[in-house]
């Protein structure tokens, strides 16, 4: 069984605590892409509720936070660049982060577990929402001996001023690779995901390397606020897509006023993979004008011919009208891994036959105008 550290895990907010509001002023901020120089001299100070937590009731940082919208970020500086920052730390001269907390996201009955890393990058390795961080970590590689283990990428799951809306931080999602032998069913560790199960082991105040940022496909266009964009993801490739929505409907940037739609299909195993989802729900109740959210549960729903649900049946359940904003200029993003995608691509094109269009010029179209994203893994 994968392992999991429930009961230790520090929690960085307690119920029905405000001890994890940031404070409305931050002074002093000095960012700088390029020498690797970011301070803020107002640093976000939290308490650390240390209760034991059962994995029936799940606590999540995120869940808390998502009660108090238009929550203040700093520093603003962030807002200035015109490019994205990329490949500030290569991969043979890693930054040197921090493990800040590692938290369980699935329930009891999710086949796998899934959490929720927080990284403290000291604000030195910033980045904008849609990019990745590369991870490597420690130990020796096998193949190459002698040499660091190879980098992983990840997608960050968090806006740029991260979970602590200061900056400093950045959120991952990781799945706990676990490798059973086919034949004795047991788990074998040594084949086990190297860097996700360390993520995943892994204790506050644990050193991890990182490389990045990277990526701009996935980068979310922010010249128009009133556009729609349509949103993919099978489990973890939910991550860039949980930081769109926490800078659109939680964080007050002066700079960015979301007023378009943003429609999120998630596709997971049953109720209890579900992720983030106390978070979108929040957004769901405080904003229904401006946000849908629907989920695709393969193992306890049916799509219309009575077989599993996945997210490509969700999309043809509504393909008349994703089609649709497609044709008034909405964005399509998709993320997850990558055997998502032909079962997607074999429904829109489906789709588009009906209604008497060619999926391959369409396509095309959707590329050549930039509406167009992919991240699989």
């Amino acid at each position: 069984m994968a392992h999991s550290a429930f009961s230790q895990v520090p929690v960085a907010v307690a119920i029905n605590s405000d001890s994890c509001l940031p404070r409305s002023l931050f002074k002093g901020s000095n960012v700088s892409f390029h020498n690797k120089l970011w301070t803020s001299s107002s640093p976000l100070e939290c308490k650390i509720a240390n209760s034991r937590i059962s994995k029936q009731s799940v606590v999540c940082m995120s869940v808390q936070q998502a009660s108090k919208p238009n929550i203040a970020v700093s520093p603003l500086i962030l807002e200035d660049a015109k490019e994205p920052p990329l490949h500030l730390y290569k991969n043979k001269e890693p930054y040197t982060a921090t493990i800040v907390s590692v938290e369980r996201l699935v329930g009891p009955k999710a086949p796998g577990e899934t959490c929720h890393i927080v990284i403290d990058h000291g604000g030195n390795v910033p980045y904008w929402e849609g990019q990745s961080y590369g991870v490597i970590p420690p130990g020796e590689n096998p193949k190459k001996p002698g040499n660091p283990h190879n980098v992983r990428l990840y997608s960050i799951a968090s806006t740029r001023y991260g979970d602590s809306f200061d900056g400093k931080t950045a959120s991952l999602c990781v799945r706990r690779a676990v490798y059973y032998d086919p034949e004795t069913g047991k788990e074998d560790p040594s084949k086990n995901g190297v860097c996700s199960n360390f993520l995943c082991d892994s204790k506050p105040g644990d050193k991890v390397q990182i490389a990045g940022p990277s990526g701009k496909i996935m980068l979310l266009p922010e010249e128009n606020p009133n556009t729609t964009h349509i949103m993919i993801a099978t489990g973890t490739g939910v991550a860039p897509f949980r930081g769109y929505l926490r800078r659109m409907f939680m964080e007050n940037v002066p700079t960015f006023k979301f007023n378009g739609l943003a429609w999120l299909f998630l596709g997971v195993a049953n109720s209890d993979s579900l992720l983030y989802d106390e978070e979108f729900s929040k957004y769901l109740q405080d904003h229904p004008e401006n946000f849908r959210f629907d989920r695709a549960l393969s193992r306890e729903q049916k799509n219309r011919n009575g077989g599993k649900m996945y997210v490509q049946d969700k999309i043809e359940e509504y393909s008349d009208e994703i089609f649709k904003l497609l044709d008034e200029g909405a964005h399509i993003y998709f993320c997850g891994l990558k055997g998502m995608m032909p079962g997607i691509q074999d429904t829109l094109k489906k789709v588009a036959e009906g209604r008497g269009e060619s999926w391959e010029t369409k396509l095309s179209q959707l590329k050549k105008n930039k509406q167009w994203h992919v991240e699989v893994y």
